[in-house]
């Protein structure tokens, strides 16, 4: 018969900040705030650091926020984009390449980064709860089968739209929509360097997706709004398409709705959101590792006291995202001619200069280079609001 002390949940060393969840925020999280001098834990349940892999695009901005180890994850350059829509077709040459990168590969980097800054990272350690303590936090966890008891005066959701810990310090639930993806050999026609993308939203309001990731392979993806259904119609495009798969990649994506405070206080401690956990997703490309690490920074920095100024910017970029999904989520085949017949030499020349992550200098440019598409956005977004 077991003893009341081995009943009792074991108890450590306070621990300044924890990390729920090894996500790519969540280690760059960790890492700036072990470099400011806070002892730091990440706490992940899966048992070895074995991230699904998928492959990834980005701007080139992602260069200014990561250390050159880093740039291991890098597959491939993307020079130029070809959109397509109803037997229409424009060309955006891109002044900085956009960068194919693999999701397993930059998680791996991350976490040696993070160690090697001083934080601590446990595997096989599944989040329970948090309650509050005198000094700040308790959190609960299961390492092993084993109930622990970690003590902090941060804590980090870095784990996930579905997040634990957002639900447990009282967040609401984010939504997601489905995201499906399949590797393919890269078809003759396709240069390695050209993403190709077809809008059909009698398929889906968001978009199918080809992005190269060398000279032979490709990833082919789409998002939609429901699972079952988004899948039936992707394995028809690839069909149509003449594409193979030779494996299958996919995830719940969070949609931006609207900003999502990043900060609560429970007891005498403090609660934080990065990435996922907190849709800080692009809505209008579904893309979030540059936002997820701008996050993920201007949440460090908050703990570090070293001011907010990086989730004002962030609130901003995701707020003009939010506003060009607003106007595009409507849109009939038409309505995406249209959008193509309008963009012109100078407005292509606006969106191959300026980086999506620049998204209020990208959409004032385009405007004014082509103000036409004020009037097709401003019927986009009243026929969202209807």
């Amino acid at each position: 018969m077991e003893d009341e002390k081995s009943k009792s949940p074991n108890k450590r060393d306070t621990e300044d900040v924890v990390v729920i969840g090894s996500s790519a925020a969540g280690l760059y999280a960790a890492a700036r705030v072990a470099r400011g001098g806070r002892r730091v834990s990440v706490l992940e349940s899966k048992a070895t650091p074995d991230p699904a892999p998928r492959t990834l695009i980005v701007t080139d901005y992602f260069k200014n926020q990561i250390t050159s180890a880093a740039r291991s994850s890098i597959l491939n350059e993307i020079r130029r984009f070809e959109l397509f829509t109803d037997g229409r077709s424009a060309q955006v040459t891109l002044k900085q390449p956009d960068l194919i990168i693999e999701r397993s590969r930059l998680i791996r980097s991350l976490a040696e980064e993070a160690a090697h800054a001083g934080a601590k990272l446990r595997y096989d350690t599944r989040f329970l709860d948090l309650s509050p303590n005198a000094k700040g936090l308790h959190v609960h966890v299961d390492q092993g089968g084993k109930h622990e008891e970690l003590h902090a005066a941060s804590v980090v959701g870095a784990d996930g739209a579905a997040s634990r810990v957002a639900k447990a310090a009282g967040w609401p639930p984010v939504e997601t929509v489905p995201l499906v993806q399949a590797v393919v050999k890269l078809p003759k026609d396709c240069p390695p360097d050209t993403t190709r993308v077809w809008f059909v939203p009698d398929d889906t309001p968001y978009f199918y997706w080809m992005i190269p990731e060398s000279v032979e392979r490709a990833a082919v993806g789409v998002i939609g709004e429901h699972g079952r259904a988004t899948k039936l119609l992707f394995d028809r495009f690839l069909e149509k398409k003449g594409f193979e798969p030779l494996e299958w990649q996919g995830a719940r994506i969070p949609v931006y709705n609207r900003w999502v405070p990043v900060q609560r206080t429970v007891g005498n401690g403090e609660v934080y959101l990065v990435g996922d956990a907190a849709a800080q997703v692009k809505v209008s490309t579904v893309g979030g590792i540059v936002t997820g690490f701008r996050g993920a920074r201007g949440v460090a920095d908050a703990i570090l006291r070293k001011g907010t100024s990086e989730l004002r910017t962030l609130r901003r970029e995701l707020g003009t995202h939010w506003l060009i999904r607003r106007a595009l989520h409507r849109f009939k085949q038409a309505d995406y001619s249209e959008l193509v017949d309008l963009l012109n030499a100078s407005t292509r020349e606006s969106l191959g200069e300026i980086n999506r992550d620049e998204s209020t200098r990208l959409l004032w440019n385009v405007i004014r280079r082509q103000p036409k598409l004020v009037l097709l956005g401003l019927r986009g977004l009243l026929l969202g609001k209807r």
